[in-house]
């Protein structure tokens, strides 16, 4: 690449940090509280995950739910959540307008107590991080673009590095060059493991998890199975990733109770087998704790139960090689059908092992470290970049980096070509930034 290509690298580099910087710095932050979600609320909330109620009477599960449907007036039961020893039962209720609760049985499946879905630590965390706890297209798309735009700043940083030379020791270096060279340093040192953390989340992204989806869906070899299943709601966070939207089976409905379904008081629906009887099910279908129950919205659903590498849910985690979806029928109990990790196309496997390592939980507490390391040397390097632009700023002027001093170059079109066939929303975004580019020079060009 010519001096033109540095220059105009340098300058791109320059004003994409400038603007997303914010954006950086809340996506870091939120993910290193998210990094840490699960020990924040086994202390937080440790009352409702680990204690037990004043009342010492033995209840069923079924009839701690129906207890929990009485007390929480307005609200059904749509999943049971069954955790590993010690941690409490769990269930998510939810009403009318979409409001959830997750309410508590101990061991004697007696309540102990509900909590505010949203107001939990992890989804307040998870919501800052998605979608800057606004929400919307829009915003979803902004954060996804602040990733793009940061794979695009770490490959130029490298560039600019090494064509440089800021690494090059240098005799009585001034305050600017040190800052140049630290920047540059840990810039360097972070940008294979910083692309992996931004590529393992794309998953979740709006246009581009969304893409990466459909390809898994429409090409069963790389990617999920083909076995038809009805989407899951948004809100079934602990649904699997590889299957989150992939069709249910139906049940059998000939067992199906057809007459007044008004006095119903959860999401099954007539002659539907109890909890406490689909927990035999599934014991006989040799699946341990920690899964989950979804419950059936239609006559002709099925029980959905599952075990995610990426549930979002304390203690409900599993490793990728356990991770699992099956379906058993909500009259009988049968097990329908099952779709397992063995199951996932190569896509399907990667990101299911992707996920977790993003969110820090692939293989305990050093995965933890490794990633909280690289996000504050993220923060760091942000910092620096900035430090470095104030040491040589001019009072008064913004200093950006010299015009570049020839055209386009073949090798800059085909990186940038690259990077926006790899990352869509960027590639988008490079076209905008081309016309508003053309436009300005239009204008200078029309007052000459």
């Amino acid at each position: 690449m010519k001096k033109g290509n540095y220059n105009r690298l340098w300058k791109w580099h320059f004003y994409a940090a400038l603007f997303i910087a914010p954006l950086l710095i809340t996506l870091t932050l939120s993910g290193i509280g998210y990094l840490f979600y699960t020990d924040v609320e086994n202390k937080a909330y440790d009352d409702l995950f680990f204690g037990q109620s004043e009342k010492t009477e033995q209840l069923t599960i079924d009839e701690g739910i129906e207890k929990a449907i009485e007390q929480y007036k307005g609200y059904s039961v749509s999943k049971v959540i069954l955790l590993d020893d010690p941690y409490n039962t769990r269930l998510t209720m939810t009403n009318e307008d979409g409001d959830q609760k997750y309410v508590f049985l101990d061991d004697n499946y007696e309540i102990i107590g509900s909590q505010t879905a949203k107001q939990t630590f992890s989804n307040v965390m998870r919501e800052i991080h998605s979608s800057l706890f606004v929400g919307g297209t829009v915003v979803n798309y902004l954060v996804e673009l602040a990733a793009c735009w940061a794979i695009f700043l770490l490959f130029t940083g490298l560039y600019m590095t090494f064509k440089g030379r800021a690494l090059k020791k240098v005799l009585n270096p001034t305050k600017r060059q040190k800052n140049k060279n630290l920047h540059a340093l840990v810039g360097t040192i972070i940008t294979i493991p910083m692309i992996i953390v931004i590529f393992t989340g794309l998953p979740w992204s709006a246009f581009m998890g969304n893409f990466i989806y459909s390809v898994a869906q429409d090409h069963p070899s790389i990617g999920n199975p083909t076995l038809k299943q009805q989407p899951p709601t948004s809100d079934m966070s602990e649904i699997p990733w590889a299957t989150r939207k992939n069709e249910a089976p139906t049940s059998d409905d000939t067992h199906a109770h057809h007459g007044n379904m008004s006095d119903m008081t959860s999401m099954s629906y007539g002659s539907s087998i109890s909890v406490e009887q689909l927990m035999t099910k599934v014991e006989e279908a040799h699946i341990s704790k920690p899964y989950s129950i979804i419950y059936s919205s239609t006559e002709e659903g099925v029980y959905t139960v599952s075990k995610g590498s990426n549930t979002g849910i304390t203690g409900l985690d599993v490793s990728p090689y356990e991770e699992m979806t099956t379906y058993f029928d909500q009259y009988s109990g049968n097990l329908i059908s099952k779709v397992s990790y063995q199951d996932y196309g190569i896509l399907a496997k990667w990101f299911t092992w992707g996920i977790p390592l993003h969110e820090g939980h692939l293989f305990g507490w050093p995965n933890k470290l490794i990633n909280l390391s690289v996000c504050l040397s993220f923060l760091f390097v942000i910092f620096w970049g900035f430090k470095t632009w104030l040491s040589r700023k001019k009072e008064g002027k913004l200093s950006t980096p010299p015009k570049a001093s020839s055209g386009l170059s073949i090798g800059f079109i085909i990186f940038m070509v690259i990077l926006g066939l790899i990352m869509p929303l960027f590639g988008i975004s490079l076209i905008v930034v081309a016309i508003v580019e053309g436009i300005i020079y239009l204008i200078k060009k029309e007052k000459k």
